[in-house]
């Protein structure tokens, strides 16, 4: 057996498994939570997540899944790719494809955030107009500050100017996305969350709406931290 049918037929076997699983009220539930998903199948995150146990982690065949388009199998190549063999390519033409919040913070959170490439992804998907890649870089800013254990400060106090900068983005999953990122910067560690502070008391009074609504939630969520310890 080839290479290119053994991974044939582990691509038919995920996408199998996935419809297995799929349910009227999971492709329901897509819409009620806003996310305006390509060719849904309607398979939880919860069951996702069990057929990953089933599977090796794989490049190729994540590269496979992608290309069905199915939104599931975008979610599935998350759990499946191999992170130190995502490309920098790889990571760019992925995120021009994005289309729902899901997709974003899913591949961000679970993969994304583990590669070589994705501090340089912040900056760069930052300054990009669409707003699937604008969102994409603050949650992978989000995602890196739960994740990078190793990082310094200082990647997260220009993470925090590039939240400054786009906080007019008055784009609903763009604006939450950055709140996002300001929100999860100010948790990190003590020093950081007295920038993040600083930070959402200069936008809770900005003239600007989206960005005074981006600062009140932010101190909303240090206030309520600050509380539970």
């Amino acid at each position: 057996m080839t290479v290119q049918n053994v991974l044939d037929e582990q691509l038919a076997w995920a996408l199998a498994g996935l419809e297995r699983k799929s349910t009227k009220k999971d492709r329901d539930n897509l819409v009620r939570f806003g996310i305006a998903a390509t060719n849904p199948l309607g398979v939880s995150m919860a069951n996702i997540q069990r057929l990953t146990k089933q599977l090796s982690r794989n490049h190729a065949l994540a590269a496979a899944l992608w290309e069905t388009n199915i939104y599931e199998a975008r979610l599935l190549t998350a759990f499946v790719d191999e992170p130190a063999r995502v490309t920098s390519a790889q990571m760019d033409r992925w995120c021009r494809e994005f289309d729902n919040w899901g997709v974003v913070d899913t591949l961000c959170f679970k993969l994304f955030d583990q590669t070589p490439h994705a501090w340089d992804k912040v900056s760069k998907w930052a300054s990009k107009q669409g707003a699937w890649e604008k969102r994409a870089a603050f949650a992978l800013l989000a995602s890196l500050a739960g994740h990078d254990k190793s990082a310094g400060d200082d990647k997260f106090i220009r993470g925090l100017e590039l939240v400054e900068r786009e906080a007019t983005d008055e784009r609903n999953f763009v604006k939450k996305g950055v709140s996002w990122a300001l929100r999860m910067v100010g948790r990190r560690n003590a020093a950081l969350n007295v920038r993040a502070l600083a930070l959402a008391r200069r936008l809770s009074e900005s003239a600007d709406p989206t960005a005074r609504w981006m600062g009140k939630d932010a101190l909303r969520d240090f206030t309520r931290a600050a509380a539970r310890r």
